[in-house]
């Protein structure tokens, strides 16, 4: 019969074994590539010895294919429960050290598990990805560890934040569980797609390369998948733990609160932002950080359509959904790109009780042959649902031009704001006054012999009637027209006014967004 000690011994021999995954040697492969290894990831995100692990000594079942009797350390992913900040969260951490991180039944039961943990505690879950796809071997089971996987990422959907970090390969089906999660970091060193340059070449004829394909900057620019580009695993995790810092833990709380000096005096700087020519562009971020708590603003998808920002600050202490319209791109114009990344933005703010913060400077909706084919109509209309959808508090500044459509698109009165204010610089109209000129007074023009300059007299008649903030106020549609650099003030303001809201909506299962 063992002592005690040796007993001992034994765990502590088993468990080293378990936590050097494939060998130090496919542990120092990975580092020399400029990666960490599955557990130095958890390490790097979450609180020192914080870490509590689940599913050390799971082992796989199969045995076809070579695998009876493989040992494979923790079935190639960690999974268990830390504290980020202080605040709990549940993870799991693929293993490229073991069997290349492929997915098995096991594995996938582990992160399926570990998932279901964050909805019973009502917990954030972060899932490190880096894996070669699914275990051949193991077949159709292997197969139904993914299905378990994506249904449970629904389940967690809108009830706690899900984010997915690659810092690997995410190939084939593996990689509609990131698409299932709320937000997307990806490194450099990481590709996700769901069929591979070899196959694409065989299929289609075309070649490219796997980063070309499934690189960062590819979904970045072109499709939109992901959230954040890191340079590397380390700075992902910080990324992560910034992005958590924002969020809440659960739908039914608030984000946290931190402590701020309460500062609101006037920002005389924000007087000096829109310049008074209105086709004349300028970056609406620095609006945005001349509002927020210390300038600090987390834009959410930095590189893809860029007409429109979107991302996470706080204004005394409290986050913020910033949604704003960027003059600098295509004149900031609603298309089909931004209807749809600000409307899953204000969908994900709405689930997790995150105010609503809008910057206006719109001309319109993109007009283009390609964009009516591609259904901006569609599209667009999901910005309509999603703002009005929303119950949390929902403020509106009209920096400059708000036209038409695309006005009512961006939280007009008519939406549900709860609060519109206006700088002196702002334009309410149905529609630009050059357009509407040449409608309203399309005789006059025609009929003088100066038709030039009668047409710029009817442009600023037009604009002197109707395209002015003192229209749209006397119409109770802006409810205060402001100096731009008392807008923090009035923001805190109005957050702190409209803390306690309380919207009821008719009772249904859930609306039919136009997807």
């Amino acid at each position: 019969m063992p002592t005690m000690e040796e007993r001992l011994q034994q765990l502590r021999t088993r468990r080293a074994e378990m936590e050097a995954g494939g060998g130090n040697d496919k542990l120092d492969k990975l580092r020399a590539q400029g990666k960490l290894t599955a557990r130095e990831r958890v390490a790097a995100l979450v609180d020192a010895n914080s870490f509590q692990e689940s599913g050390l000594f799971a082992q796989h079942r199969a045995t076809l294919f070579g695998m009876a009797g493989k040992e494979m350390a923790a079935d190639g992913v960690v999974t268990g429960a830390g504290t980020v900040g202080g605040r709990l969260i549940h993870l799991a951490s693929q293993d490229f050290s073991v069997a290349g991180g492929s997915a098995g039944e096991v594995h996938s039961l582990k992160v399926a598990d570990t998932m279901e943990q964050s909805l019973k505690t009502g917990t954030p879950f972060v899932f490190i990805n880096d894996s070669g796809g699914a275990r051949v071997q193991e077949g159709i089971d292997s197969l139904s560890g993914y299905g378990k996987v994506f249904y449970t990422n629904v389940m967690l959907s809108g009830v706690v934040p899900q984010v997915s970090l690659i810092c690997g390969p995410c190939a084939g089906g593996a990689a509609y569980s990131p698409a299932l999660t709320d937000f997307i970091i990806q490194t450099r060193k990481a590709q996700m797609f769901i069929t591979g340059p070899n196959v694409i070449k065989q299929v289609t004829g075309e070649s490219v390369t796997a980063d070309q394909l499934g690189g960062p900057d590819a979904h970045m620019t072109h499709s939109g998948v992901i959230h954040f580009i890191a340079e590397d695993d380390a700075e992902a995790a910080l990324l992560c733990k910034k992005l958590l810092s924002f969020l809440p833990s659960n739908n039914l709380e608030d984000p946290p609160e931190y402590p701020t000096d309460g500062n609101v005096d006037p920002n005389p700087a924000l007087n000096e932002i829109v310049p008074p020519e209105a086709k004349q562009a300028y970056d609406v971020r620095d609006v945005v950080v001349n509002v927020v708590d210390g300038g600090d603003f987390l834009e959410v998808q930095v590189g893809y359509a860029a007409n429109i920002v979107i991302g996470f600050a706080r204004v005394l202490g409290r986050t913020v959904g910033i949604i704003g319209n960027q003059p600098q791109v295509n004149a900031g114009v609603l298309d089909i790109n931004a209807s749809n990344k600000a409307s899953r933005f204000i969908r994900f703010c709405n689930a997790f009780n995150i105010p609503l913060v809008t910057f206006v400077d719109v001309p319109g909706f993109l007009p283009g042959v390609q964009q009516e084919y591609g259904g901006i109509i569609r599209h667009g209309a999901k910005m309509l649902f999603a703002y009005s959808a929303a119950t949390v508090p929902k403020i509106t500044i009209v920096l400059r031009k708000a036209f038409g459509g695309a006005y009512l698109a961006m939280c007009g009165k008519d939406l549900g704001a709860d609060r519109v204010f206006a700088w002196p610089t702002a334009e309410v109209a149905v529609m630009g006054a050059e357009g509407a000129a040449e409608i309203v007074f399309k005789r006059e023009i025609d009929a003088a012999e100066d038709k030039k300059g009668k047409r710029k007299e009817m442009i600023e008649k037009y604009r002197e009637a109707f395209s002015t903030p003192y229209v749209a106020a006397g119409r109770r549609l802006v409810d205060d027209i402001i100096e731009p650099a008392e807008t923090r003030r009035v923001i805190a303001q109005a957050l702190e006014y409209l803390h306690t809201k309380r919207e009821l909506r008719p009772s249904k299962k859930h609306g039919l967004i136009p997807l």
